[in-house]
């Protein structure tokens, strides 16, 4: 690593610990020429994940889409932060171990559903709603139907 003051390579890392937001090491060097200190970030390079929409289109892979899908399922029902923040941890998770640059928006849907399900039926009830675009009553009761007989 250069140095940005002297531009030396002769640097050395005095502290490691793992940044704010636990995807990046922070690293704390000295230059040995000129013994100044600077602070760098280490993040692991990931390839762009591309999702492949409904219609065919594709546009970049955007946590917060899937983030504020769930937050809208679960406003007002028992489901804390830390549950939200886990299940789209694990999303993520299965979209990146995927190891394809593209993923539909059917595996991410069927995911999420599948984890709302198991962790809060009104919530995993109102995604499904939107997801699967009920178009009437009876598509809506059938779904609730579903989640009645898997009590």
């Amino acid at each position: 690593m250069k140095c940005p003051y002297c531009g030396s390579d002769n640097t050395r890392v005095i502290d490691s610990r793992p940044a704010d937001d636990n995807t990046s090491i922070r690293r704390r060097r000295c230059c040995d020429d000129c013994d100044r200190r600077f602070t760098t970030y280490e993040k692991v390079e990931t390839i762009p994940i591309m999702v492949i929409k409904k219609d065919g289109t594709r546009e970049r892979y955007d946590r917060k889409k899937i983030e504020d899908g769930i937050l809208r399922a679960c406003h007002k029902r028992p489901v804390s932060a830390e549950q939200i923040r886990q299940l789209v941890d694990e999303v993520e998770t299965a979209v990146y171990n995927r190891e394809s640059s593209e993923v539909p928006t059917s595996f991410i849907g069927e995911m999420v559903m599948n984890k709302l399900r198991d962790l809060e039926a009104v919530a995993y009830v109102r995604f499904a709603s939107v997801y699967r675009e009920f178009k009437d009553v009876n598509t809506f009761v059938d779904e609730l139907k579903s989640v009645l007989d898997n009590k």
